[in-house]
């Protein structure tokens, strides 16, 4: 029998491959619920350590509290402080991209802390340490009492960041913490089906996360918008980079047909933080025209702006290196990545798809 399946088949496009009460993303209206609520409203009345309790209460049956988990996120960033030279041992000379995976790798179980409140606190100190080395400084140490994102900045910026900062930040973390069966949560919870430790499921799916398809466009997106440079280059140089066929890096999205929910929150983040030296008028004016080009030369395809175009402009206004983006992505999204995994492990079940194959058979095959 000759079987061909689509593309959209070997995509795994709309198939299902768990049941989930985490997450869920509808592309055709354009919406992202998070534990039971709109991102909007989740980003609008919830902290990162507020949603991050209701994706582990979901996903164990636990109890947590809000307080619970920033308190134990805390105690995760001191310990990790500590384990620093044997978690960035591994990444010397490396990228802070590359060392990021490294350390992550070099995580294991903490007396007194569960497996998902170490990943989730020792990530955020892992990306400082990594941003202060490459320029030359030292880590910083963490302040146990303070907010995840309020800690995140400070080790980052190795200063005490602003309210409003650490108020973007956390919009931030909060949007982007789960987002369905995306790639890297896919290979999360594949991982995690094996019954290999969250550790191991983690380190899989930040690996997934650095693909230029995945997590990693962001940074593209400050290349192209610092290559048009100007208003009056904006026409010009899109209208160029589309004959020649390159893909404008912040539009389109595999799964959303209309425009990327997540996209007007961290807009509105943007622009509280505004005084920050953020372009979002500029950003904003190339944006419209992109939108309105895509339309005319590819009106069979909705291609509307996605998260990382904002994502982009938000962590530069914020001061995070380019380098950095896709490990602060993995520290919100390590939130999402450790519920699933242990949502994945409830069940017992082992992920295993099949394949259709198309290779040459043995002369003399059994029929």
């Amino acid at each position: 029998m000759n079987i061909q399946l689509t593309k959209s088949q070997i995509g795994l496009d709309g198939v299902p491959a768990a049941e989930t009460v985490l997450s869920h993303v509808d592309g055709e209206r354009g919406e992202l619920i998070i534990a039971g609520d709109h991102v909007a409203e989740l980003a609008a009345q919830s902290s990162f350590e507020g949603v991050t309790a209701r994706l582990w209460n979901a996903a164990t049956g636990q109890v947590l509290s809000e307080a619970n988990v920033r308190a134990s996120l805390g105690a995760a960033r001191e310990r990790a402080f500590a384990r620093l030279p044997e978690l960035l041992g591994a990444a010397r000379g490396l990228s802070i991209v590359d060392g990021f995976r490294a350390g992550i790798a070099g995580l294991r179980a903490e007396s007194g802390l569960e497996p998902e409140a170490v990943i989730v606190g020792a990530l955020a100190v892992i990306a400082g340490a990594l941003v202060q080395r490459a320029t030359g400084g030292d880590a910083i140490a963490p302040e146990r009492s303070a907010s995840h994102a309020a800690d995140t900045l400070s080790m980052l910026l190795g200063r005490k960041p602003a309210p409003r900062e650490v108020a973007a930040l956390d919009a931030y973390f909060v949007t982007v913490c789960d987002h369905g069966m995306n790639a890297s949560t896919f290979t999360t919870r594949v991982i995690a089906s094996t019954q290999a430790d969250l550790f191991a499921a983690v380190t899989g799916g930040y690996c997934a996360l650095t693909g230029p398809l995945h997590g990693g466009a962001p940074e593209p997106v400050l290349e192209m918008l610092d290559a048009i440079g100007t208003s009056e280059r904006i026409k010009p140089w899109v209208d160029a980079a589309l004959l020649r066929g390159e893909r404008l890096m912040g539009f389109g999205h595999r799964i959303y047909k209309v425009r990327d929910p997540r996209a007007d929150v961290l807009k509105a983040a943007i622009e509280r933080l505004a005084s920050n030296g953020a372009d979002l008028p500029f950003a904003s004016e190339v944006e419209t025209y992109i939108r309105g080009a895509l339309q005319r030369e590819k009106p069979d395809r909705r291609l509307e702006t996605n998260v990382e175009f904002f994502t982009a402009i938000l962590l530069d206004a914020l001061g995070i290196p380019r380098q950095a983006f896709t490990p602060i992505f993995a520290v919100a999204r390590s939130a999402g990545w450790t519920a699933h995994a242990r949502e994945q492990q409830r069940t017992g079940r082992l992920i295993r798809p099949s394949s259709l194959y198309l290779g040459p058979k043995p002369a003399h095959a059994q029929h």
